[in-house]
């Protein structure tokens, strides 16, 4: 099992400064060597949903493992371009974007989802049966951990309702459309495999209305430990049951029927690692603050949707076990945990965020004109700076100063 020890992440801790996200390549080697274990007696595919984690060098690595990518915006699609991955293996699920992204994705020869039926029919209009589309469907599934992250309910943005099967249909007849791939996606944070089987239920019984149906995309959202006592999704009863569903839908229909899935987290979550710097210790009642050098500029998934990261203090690791709120420094509350047994902490200690692969830096910002962090890739026991700390010069780059 690939992980980096304490005195790998104080040492790129001392070289390199903090906050610092640390990323180990062989983790994203191993756990793509799962996925494709899981389902080896399937015809699946698999796309890194790289929303999560899109730094060019972690791109060139995925496509060095012989994974494909998952983009949610052109821009992404560009940068999967860039980092040397074939147009044939980069898939574009579009949500809500202007049709000129989705000429944009069609002129770089990539597979495109499309997600609404306004975009749908201007798709049908330009190309007719010209490029193959695939259609993402909201299935009125609700499934995840968090409201927040749950995309497949009634109320959700995404897709086009299942509901709104005749209106699809009617556009592929009128347009002569070659829908050759279906999507849905629930949600992230899926432990239940039957999550996943309701949506392969979904597809049996569309397929007889897509003649040029070839894939169907179940998306991604396995869950990830975050937890020592936490268990991930079931990839090896997953794969079982996928395999037997297509062994079910092909023999139905008398088709070559091929899984694509999207993970992200899955992938990239357990290579990551946020070590911090201790500020300040602050008494404030029964309550302890550790106050770290970061706050929700650099990591916002404990306040955006309540997400759990485990912490450790790797400088006092031999210190008796104490009670803190780990909070940043942000102008803001941006608490991270509150009465967490660590051991005893000291002014000056590195504090490591473990899961931090996933949503980290990738939604970090510049709040309260704070820097962003840098990044490092540990790969074959070395240690390389693929982003650069920002300077004062970075919070200027974007602005016109005409005063």
């Amino acid at each position: 099992m690939s992980t980096l020890s304490h005195s790998e992440l104080k040492q790129i801790a001392g070289e390199y400064g903090t906050p610092v996200y640390v990323y180990h390549a062989e983790k994203i080697t191993e756990q793509y060597a799962k996925l494709k274990n899981a389902f080896s007696r399937s015809n699946a595919r698999i796309f890194y949903a790289c929303k999560a984690l899109t730094n060019i060098n972690i791109l060139k690595h995925i496509n060095a493992i012989g994974c494909n990518v998952d983009c949610s915006s052109i821009n992404e699609v560009h940068l999967a371009i860039r980092a040397g991955i074939e147009p044939a293996n980069i898939l574009y699920t579009s949500n809500g974007i202007a049709f000129a992204e989705i000429e944009d994705a069609v002129a770089q020869g990539v597979a495109v989802n499309i997600d609404s039926l306004s975009n749908l029919e201007k798709f049908g209009r330009k190309y007719g049966s010209g490029y193959p589309v695939g259609i993402r469907l909201r299935p009125n599934i609700m499934a995840g951990g968090h409201l927040k992250i749950s995309t497949g309910h009634e109320k959700s943005k995404f897709g086009i309702s299942i509901e709104q099967l005749d209106a699809i249909l009617s556009l592929q007849k009128q347009y002569d459309l070659r829908i050759n791939c279906l999507h849905i996606h629930t949600g992230s944070e899926i432990k239940d495999v039957e999550v996943f089987m309701k949506v392969a239920d979904i597809f049996f019984e569309l397929a007889p209305h897509f003649p040029h149906l070839s894939y169907l995309d179940m998306g991604g959202g396995f869950k990830v430990p975050y937890k020592e006592s936490e268990q991930g999704t079931d990839i090896d009863l997953l794969g079982e049951k996928v395999g037997e569903f297509l062994e079910k839908i092909n023999a139905a229909y008398g088709r070559d029927f091929q899984t694509w899935f999207e993970p992200g987290k899955f992938l990239v979550s357990e290579c990551g690692y946020f070590v911090t710097s201790v500020n300040v210790l602050k008494q404030s009642g029964h309550t302890e603050f550790a106050g770290i050098n970061t706050g929700f500029n650099h990591l916002i998934r404990p306040m955006f949707y309540e997400a759990y990261h485990r912490i450790e203090n790797i400088s006092h690791p031999e210190g008796a076990p104490k009670h803190y709120a780990v909070t940043g420094n942000i102008c803001e509350t941006d608490t991270f945990a509150w009465d967490r047994e660590l051991n005893e902490v000291r002014e000056g200690d590195l504090l490591v965020f473990y899961n931090a692969g996933a949503y980290g830096f990738e939604m970090g910002s510049n709040y309260n004109s704070r820097y962003k962090p840098a990044q490092v890739l540990v790969i074959n026991g070395q240690s390389h700076l693929i982003g650069r700390r920002d300077a004062f010069e970075d919070l200027l780059r974007n602005q016109v100063e005409v005063l």
